[in-house]
């Protein structure tokens, strides 16, 4: 098993566009893969293209142009999106006229040869460089390859209203930062998303408040960051150290956000990812604790468990600090859901680097995790400076012992919530039964439960009465 998220009921959207414009001739069909960001720029995506024509479609055969989203990360999501190009071959083959581009983070790392290489691709565009889709659109109708991939300094697509694509109209991202400067050894994103840069707070603020005025219920603010989003007026943070001291003194940090949001829509539910363990400040969490419709849960990925393999990530935190941070978070919201991202058989590890791994495990009893093996990537520090040198074997076994030990977290943190009451939002039927709907709380957890006679959408409250391996099983309180 390469990989493993232990949650048993995954809440998805129903892939369903629902902004599409009457005049619009062409068909856009579009696949996205990867982290919530690509996600978040498809929808950025559609939008600019609906302004060139474009509807989307979820018919494959009946596209224009196909676009894949693509995701550097492991070396399993260039596979996969290699399998799809082959598909959609076979149907250019039927459809003469279609056109095919590759987006995103495996565009900008592959560049040209995707153009050289892969047959079927016409286009290639980079994570920053959709602004400029509507030129190479026109390069491709005229028969020429295109090619954009340049990375920008300063875009963050804030001046652009996103068509909310798979989505169930309840919930929604909306990005805060692009980018990357945390330069972790394994990582390819600062490659193939540039610097960090942070998006204009009131952007931000109008995007809620017309998703609240479309009916959304549920946002979540999106970084490959969030925790070292820093507005002053513009530029790169690291440029920060240049600003007036009136930028400075009137600077929006991401605590400061997070109140914004929170007091803009008090009825909206609020969630954020990703943190980084060296950038969550404690000002953070107790934002969280102020306000009852931010969520109490906080994606917080460490990786390893060993000082000695996190030095070697560029991870610049160690175990003991990790777990001052955790319990730091703990004394302020005892309830807080903690998850987070773990790599087994990284280029040196040994067995009591694993070990220690283990034990952190241990020591946090993370709500849910996401967990994988050790997939160099091209490019990166690792790849230039570290042999990958774990044998196949023992990335596997480890990788094992790791969701084993997650499983039995997950189970008891499940266990933990029965007998309370929790506020859910409705976000769709059970996977298993059109009787009962699911939905999740604050900490993240999915619970399902019979509809009665609530709706779709609305927020309700929630005895937990029982669970399985990773959903919480329950009944709607009466008033």
């Amino acid at each position: 098993m390469a990989e493993e998220k232990v949650i048993d009921e995954a809440v998805q959207g129903n892939s369903l566009a629902l902004e599409n414009k009457k005049d619009n001739t062409r068909k856009l069909y579009i696949e996205s893969y990867g982290c919530a960001m690509n996600f978040s720029d498809s929808e950025i995506v559609a939008s600019i293209l609906a302004k060139e024509g474009f509807n989307t479609t979820q018919v494959l055969e009946d596209a224009d142009l196909v676009l894949v989203n693509t995701c550097s990360i492991r070396e399993k999501a260039e596979l996969t999106i290699r399998k799809r190009l082959e598909k959609f071959n076979a149907v250019k083959r039927t459809r003469p006229h279609l056109k095919v581009g590759v987006l995103g983070c495996m565009a900008e790392r592959l560049k040209s040869q995707f153009l050289e290489e892969e047959k079927i691709v016409d286009m290639v565009v980079g994570p920053d460089a959709y602004k400029d889709l509507p030129n190479l659109i026109k390069e491709i109708d005229e028969g020429r390859n295109a090619i954009n991939v340049i990375l920008s300094k300063d875009e963050t697509y804030g001046d652009v209203s996103p068509v909310r694509l798979n989505t169930n109209g309840i919930s929604a991202y909306v990005s805060i930062t692009r980018g990357c400067d945390n330069m972790c050894t394994f990582c390819v994103v600062p490659f193939t998303r540039g610097r960090e840069r942070s998006r204009e707070p009131q952007s931000i603020l109008e995007e809620v408040n017309d998703l609240w005025n479309k009916g959304y219920k549920e946002i979540t603010l999106l970084g490959q960051n969030v925790d070292s989003y820093l507005w002053y007026g513009g530029g790169l943070k690291k440029d920060f150290g240049e600003a007036t001291e009136m930028q400075k003194a009137t600077a929006v940090n991401f605590a400061t956000l997070l109140e914004m949001t929170a007091i803009a829509q008090p009825e909206m539910r609020i969630r954020f990812s990703t943190s980084n363990p060296q950038d969550l400040t404690l000002d953070v969490v107790k934002t969280m604790a102020k306000y009852n419709n931010i969520c109490n849960h906080i994606h917080l990925p460490v990786q390893s468990g060993s000082n000695r393999i996190l030095k070697a990530m560029n991870r610049l935190h160690t175990r003991e600090e990790y777990f001052t941070l955790i319990d730091n978070i703990r004394k302020i919201i005892p309830d807080c859901a903690i998850s987070q991202d773990m790599i087994a058989g990284f280029p040196t590890e040994t067995e009591e680097d694993h070990k220690d791994t283990l034990s952190l495990l241990e020591y946090v009893k993370y709500d849910f995790g996401y967990m994988y093996s050790y997939s160099e990537r091209p490019g990166t520090m690792a790849a230039r400076k570290l042999e990958d040198d774990v044998p196949e074997a023992d990335k596997k076994r480890r990788l094992a012992e790791i969701i084993a030990s997650q499983r039995e977290h997950s189970g008891y943190r499940l266990q933990q919530r029965l007998g309370k009451i929790d506020e859910v939002l409705i976000e769709g039927e059970s996977k298993r039964s059109t009787a009962h709907w699911r939905g999740r709380n604050s900490q993240n957890a999915v619970i399902v439960f019979p509809k009665e006679d609530s709706k779709m959408g609305q927020f309700v409250h929630v005895k937990v009465e029982d669970c399985t391996t990773g959903t919480l099983l329950g009944s709607i309180v009466k008033n």
